[in-house]
């Protein structure tokens, strides 16, 4: 019943006819359109440069190699050793400290004061009293 009306108005909209055409050469001169293209070409390059920086070649993309054509990264690989070896040189200091407070001490560590907020539990979890990742030389005993 209201298929006639639903095509009548689809013949409708394909014949009503648009006249604005643009110009032959109006794309070059209109300023908006001159910056988007603009804006295009800088986050094409700014893309390139980031994926070059951060790694070459993504196995999610369908490269076949995951280093790529470059065979490494650029700045991201080296950045994570640089911060392995950082973090390796902090935890050998912190280790020194912690033995010349124990040279200081006897060969113990001093006596934490223990205040009434720490090892505030409502219930104990399901492994037992501690926490997941409890370390005895380092974290306070439950009490």
């Amino acid at each position: 019943m209201f298929a006639a009306f639903r095509n009548a108005g689809r013949a409708a909209i394909r014949a009503r006819r648009s006249y604005s055409t643009a110009a032959p050469g109006a794309e070059d001169t209109n300023a908006f359109i001159a910056s988007r293209k603009a804006v295009e070409e800088h986050a094409k390059h700014s893309a390139d440069l980031w994926r070059k920086i951060t790694c070459v070649g993504n196995p999610l993309l369908g490269s076949e190699n995951w280093f790529g054509a470059a065979k490494g990264y650029y700045v991201a690989f080296p950045a994570v050793i640089v911060a392995a070896l950082n973090a390796k040189s902090l935890a050998s200091e912190h280790e020194a400290h912690l033995e010349h407070i124990k040279e200081e001490n006897g060969g113990e560590l001093p006596e934490r004061i223990v205040y009434p907020y720490f090892n505030k539990r409502e219930k104990d979890f399901p492994w037992g009293d501690n926490t997941l990742f409890y370390n005895p030389k380092v974290n306070i005993p439950v009490q």
